[in-house]
């Protein structure tokens, strides 16, 4: 995975932004960086400033945020197919949210401070790749 990133800038996670709650055990962004890194095409680059991950240089499928506008908690933001959104946050309120700026094309916000399901934030990780990716980068499909 080509990386754009300034050097030596990570962002760090305010020690009493986060109100007490712990991170997952490993490093999120790092986490997310491994997941990415095995897509293809995929790059990432500093947007509004936070770790963003392309789809061939131009379009964002996930972004990395911490304490956005002091709201307390480290999160993605994903695309999503199609009626994730509103079942996710419907389901659970907790771990899912309409992220600003983005939520009203479909966008789903998941937190990953505390103790989150990796295995499910990588599914939806991959539902976010594929909203965006050409056909041409799916999975071919199985008949």
């Amino acid at each position: 995975m080509a990386r754009s990133r300034h050097v030596g800038h990570r962002p760090r996670i305010p020690e009493d932004s986060l109100r007490g709650r712990r991170l997952v055990a490993t490093d999120p962004l790092e986490w997310l960086r491994a997941r990415c890194a095995a897509l293809p095409e995929v790059t990432e680059r500093l947007s509004h400033g936070t770790p963003t991950f392309f789809v061939g240089q131009k379009r964002p499928f996930v972004m990395f945020w911490v304490n956005h506008h002091e709201d307390g908690r480290a999160a993605l933001w994903l695309a999503a197919p199609p009626g994730a959104q509103e079942a996710c946050v419907a389901a659970q309120p907790d771990r899912y949210f309409r992220p600003p700026y983005v939520g009203h094309r479909g966008w789903l916000g998941v937190r990953v401070d505390g103790d989150p399901d990796l295995e499910e934030v990588g599914e939806h990780l991959l539902e976010a790749f594929y909203a965006i990716a050409p056909a041409r980068l799916h999975p071919p499909v199985s008949q």
